[in-house]
């Protein structure tokens, strides 16, 4: 039962989360630009404006949910399931935004459906396990903070500076991923109170998240809306999944049509993302018509 709630909280935050990026990058696009040497005046910058505001409202109930998934399911099991938020990506902008998609990406949502059917099939019997080797995880968090602070800095190089904003959603990405690994390691102390919620780990999620907040939210400035919510999200998404195999030493399977299958969900997840390029019309769309009530008003002529 905790299984199929905690893929019920999955799905929920996959829709939530993507609902809250889109936006999140209608409201980035019509702020002032986020300046990190004034990360408070870019936050109240950024919160000035309605659909930021209103994206932030929504990404923080998905959070709750997220939370609620990653508790009660194996970390790679709950990233999967998440990453299929780029199907609902697709159906959010048809739907709610007036987009129309092709077989293509109609096909990605079928091969989206599939693969949790696969997850939901071969999850009986597997643990949330949050039980995790100290060095291992701090060599993979470190190796993933290290990546990120490549990402963020990389538009120092010329011929990088044209990716700016898909570096920064990676870097963003790989954060938010970092959180989630810590976030799924402090599920383990929480029967012990208010101490267990007191550690390295509870540091490294703040830190991590404010600076993944400020990257991705510049990420959407500069960069091409849905593009970089994708990169974000697929940084996020593998690296976390990654960590559910080998820090948290999250099963495949107990015998080969079980790891079978379960890497063919994966799989087909990510397939899916590449089929999905249609909402980046959406994306656009919201960049080209922001909300008119975050604009400056225009100085009158003397």
């Amino acid at each position: 039962m905790a299984f199929v709630i905690g893929l019920v909280c999955a799905v929920m935050s996959a829709f939530g989360t993507n609902l809250s990026f889109l936006y999140k990058h209608r409201g980035a696009v019509a702020a002032p630009d986020v300046d990190m040497r004034h990360p408070l005046r870019s936050a109240i910058d950024l919160f000035r404006s309605k659909w930021w505001t209103i994206g932030w409202a929504v990404a923080v109930s998905a959070f709750a949910a997220h939370v609620a998934a990653l508790t009660l399911l194996p970390l790679s099991v709950a990233q999967a399931v998440l990453s299929g938020g780029f199907v609902l990506l697709a159906v959010l902008a048809e739907r709610f935004f007036g987009f129309d998609l092709g077989r293509r990406q109609w096909f990605g949502v079928v091969l989206v459906a599939v693969s949790l059917a696969l997850l939901a099939v071969t999850g009986k019997g597997s643990g949330s396990n949050s039980d995790y080797s100290l060095v291992g995880m701090i060599l993979f968090e470190g190796g993933a903070l290290a990546l990120g602070l490549a990402f963020l800095f990389s538009h120092r190089i010329p011929r990088l500076r044209a990716q700016r904003g898909v570096l920064l959603g990676a870097a963003a990405g790989l954060g938010f991923g970092i959180s989630d690994v810590a976030i799924k390691a402090l599920s383990g102390d929480l029967d012990s109170g208010l101490p267990g919620l007191l550690s390295a780990w509870s540091v490294l999620i703040v830190l991590v998240g404010i600076g993944a907040f400020f990257a991705s939210a510049r990420s959407l400035q500069v960069g091409e809306g849905v593009a970089v919510i994708a990169v974000t999200s697929v940084a996020a998404n593998l690296s976390a999944i990654l960590a559910g195999v080998l820090v948290f030493g999250d099963p495949l399977g107990k015998d080969a049509l079980v790891v079978i299958a379960r890497v063919t969900a994966f799989v087909l997840v990510l397939v899916a993302a590449v089929l999905m390029p249609a909402p980046v019309r959406a994306g656009e769309a919201m960049e080209e018509k922001p909300s008119a009530d975050t604009r400056p008003p225009s100085p009158s002529p003397a």
